[in-house]
């Protein structure tokens, strides 16, 4: 009895058609999960933006006088948020969403930071201030 192994060419195509395709797989399915992620931090940045807008909107729609706390949440990543005009910003991760506020009057530009507690009021004379 012979006891010689041998591995055919069709053997050795075969693994190899295996590999590729498996490799493929791997990279898509990475691909996939990294997408994925992204999306998620997009969404979860742009729920707060519109959160903090809604809140800034509600106090100048009270009347003079009126505030409001607001925590700005923790995020997966650190973001900055700005109030400049009548326009709100959140930069995070070298991207940028911004909400338009058409009738609000700031007193200048605001910068609120994650995980901050910040007071919203309408004053006497109508404008926003953020303390």
């Amino acid at each position: 009895m012979d006891n010689n192994a041998f591995i055919s060419v069709e053997f050795l195509f075969s693994i190899f058609i295996i590999l590729i395709i498996a490799t493929g797989l791997l990279v898509y399915s990475t691909t996939t999960f990294n997408s994925t992620l992204n999306i998620e931090s997009n969404y979860n940045h742009r729920l707060i933006l519109d959160s903090v807008a809604n809140q800034i909107n509600q106090v100048d729609s009270q009347g003079s006088g009126y505030s409001k706390y607001i925590k700005l949440p923790d995020a997966s990543s650190d973001y900055i948020m700005k109030l400049e005009d009548n326009k709100l910003t959140i930069e995070y991760e070298n991207k940028k969403g911004e909400a338009i506020l058409p009738f609000i009057d700031a007193y200048s530009s605001y910068r609120m930071y994650e995980g901050n507690i910040y007071s919203i009021e309408k004053t006497n004379d109508g404008k926003i201030l953020i303390k």
